[in-house]
């Protein structure tokens, strides 16, 4: 299956930096394609192959631990990089000598081994294409890019159609932008006449986006309940919203048949007052250290019967209230449920969970499958496989979720992670991002509004979550703010984006046409009109589409 999203290689165009047409730019577009597929020959290179156009690959030695073996393995020799470029890479590779293998890029320069840029599980007598990237944390006159098997078998790897395509920040943010500016906003003219049809120039308006259309919300805990600070802090930014324990299992049935729904049912009467959309975290998590205490002393039919109550009792008592549900969390990392029930045990879940609830989104929810590729348990082949396998067996899935608890943030890695992910054609969501606490502060923010960039201008995103629920002992790893709800630096990062990424109020008067023309963030929007001693008040929506959106209003 192929993703993709072209706007062509190096074009002259235009782009519309917050509503206004400017200057043509001559600079390389972001090409979004991918592929999961195993084929019979490569595809063409993306960028015509980029800084590895006529670069043929050399052959070294694979290295097992210190030792060589007898096989030989692509490697790039990379001259003269460049600190803070992004460089985006991907490749085909083919297997001989296993029926499938993990294959990793890395990257040595002179000063640090960036020990993985890409992964692709390769199969054995096609190409599988593998796509990745890197930034680099200080210039390079001389860079080995490799490729090696993870489990270190012996095998033969074949590479073609490779491609390294490097981008300056400048021009990084430039495709962010352009994406933003044709993916999250629309084209409005709005067109005033008289009840005869007449058209009226010179008709002033006001116009007000009174909502947003993505959804951009943070974990909550019991600790806003009753407090009116924490809950106007919240109200005022967010339009979604994510329990971050009350939902789990150990939260709601800590002993056996007594279930307590309390704190849930108060954070519930809290969103729904406010309009605010809720994503229900979690029906089971694999990990059994938070699985709770008496269920995991359970076997066989017994744990069977506590599954099926579980959920039976929450998604009876919550049906049609969660827009989504994490059903079975971080089942790449972690397999409590399988062991003991068998290998169909979250295939069931799955079923269970749609027939309970038909019209929520089913996530799959997953730790470093965007923040990293160097985990073999949540690579993006393995998050892919993990779903074809589920579906294979008839289960009903419809979401993919991306925990996105990041250290230091690779953005290429990340956006491509996210290219193949596209090609499932499920909603992707950004489910818990944060920023760990170990970079500090400062760094929290700067990193936290790389990954916020990335994640709302990738056109296959649909929501992004922030892991910040406030306790008085802090968060998880980031905090927006401190206890009195002054900004920390991961807070004015959310603020500022918060309004960059909204209309505001536009005021304007009607052109000759009697049209008034702009381009909006999509969500709901008032309008008010006023001409001579007429005036006149409507709302419109502005949902995603390529066309202009006209709207009349008469006086």
């Amino acid at each position: 299956m192929k993703h993709s999203l072209v706007f062509g290689g190096f074009w002259a165009f235009f782009i519309l930096l917050n509503g206004s047409l400017v200057a043509s730019y001559d600079w390389p577009l972001y090409d979004f394609t991918a592929y999961i597929e195993c084929k019979a020959q490569p595809e063409e290179p993306l960028y015509q192959g980029g800084i590895l156009k006529d670069e043929p690959p050399i052959m070294r030695p694979a290295i097992i631990g210190e030792t060589a073996t007898g096989f030989y393995t692509p490697a790039f020799l990379l001259k003269n990089l460049t600190l803070g470029n992004f460089y985006c890479f991907s490749t085909w590779i083919k297997i001989q000598g296993a029926k499938s293998a993990l294959i990793r890029a890395s990257l040595k320069t002179e000063n640090r081994t960036y020990n993985c840029i890409g992964t692709v599980l390769a199969k054995n007598g096609c190409w599988s294409f593998l796509k990745g990237g890197f930034v680099l944390d200080s210039p390079s006159n001389l860079a080995l890019l490799l490729f090696q098997n993870s489990d270190d078998k012996d095998i033969d790897i074949t590479i073609d159609s490779s491609s390294l395509q490097p981008f300056t920040d400048q021009e990084w943010r430039f495709n962010q932008q352009f994406m933003i500016n044709t993916q999250r906003k629309r084209a409005v003219t709005i067109h005033v006449s008289d009840q005869q049809g007449n058209r009226l120039q010179g008709a002033a308006i006001t116009i007000n986006q009174v909502s947003k259309d993505f959804p951009f919300g943070s974990a909550i805990a019991h600790t806003i309940l009753g407090n009116l600070p924490y809950q106007n802090w919240f109200v005022e930014r967010f339009n979604a919203a994510v329990f971050e324990n009350e939902l789990k299992w150990y939260a709601t049935e800590p002993d056996q048949g007594k279930t307590n729904y309390t704190l849930a049912d108060q954070m519930l009467e809290f969103v729904r007052a406010h309009q605010i959309i809720a994503r229900g975290h979690n029906i089971f998590w694999e990990d059994p250290k938070y699985t709770p205490a008496w269920v995991r002393n359970l076997t066989g039919p017994d744990l069977q019967s506590a599954v099926n109550s579980r959920i039976q009792s929450l998604m009876s008592k919550y049906k049609e209230e969660f827009i989504h549900w994490d059903v079975s969390n971080e089942m790449l990392h972690f397999d409590f449920y399988e062991q003991r029930l068998g290998p169909d045990a979250t295939l069931h879940f799955y079923e269970t969970a749609h027939q309970s609830d038909p019209l929520a989104t089913l996530f799959m929810n997953e730790f470093n499958v965007v923040e990293i590729c160097s985990d073999v348990k949540s690579t993006v082949d393995t998050y892919i496989e993990r779903i074809r396998e589920l579906e294979r067996g008839g289960m009903y899935m419809d979401g993919i979720g991306l925990e996105s608890h990041f250290t230091v943030p690779n953005l290429p890695l990340m956006r491509a992670v996210i290219d193949k992910l596209a090609t499932l054609r499920l909603p992707i969501w950004l489910t818990e991002v944060d920023i760990s606490s170990s970079v500090g502060k400062e760094l929290q923010g700067v990193y936290l509004e790389q990954v916020l960039r990335e994640g709302f201008s990738h056109p296959s995103v649909n929501g992004i979550m922030l892991w910040t629920a406030l306790h008085p002992k802090g968060c998880y790893e980031m905090c927006l703010t401190d206890e009195n709800f002054k900004n920390l630096p991961a807070g004015d990062v959310v603020d500022k984006l918060l309004k960059e990424w909204e209309s505001g109020e536009m005021k304007g008067v009607t052109d000759e046409h009697g049209s008034y023309s702009f381009y909006g963030f999509l969500g709901e929007y008032k309008v008010n009109v006023g001409y001579g001693d007429r005036a006149a008040n409507s709302t419109f929506s502005l949902p995603r589409s390529d066309e202009t959106k006209h709207f009349s209003i008469h006086l």
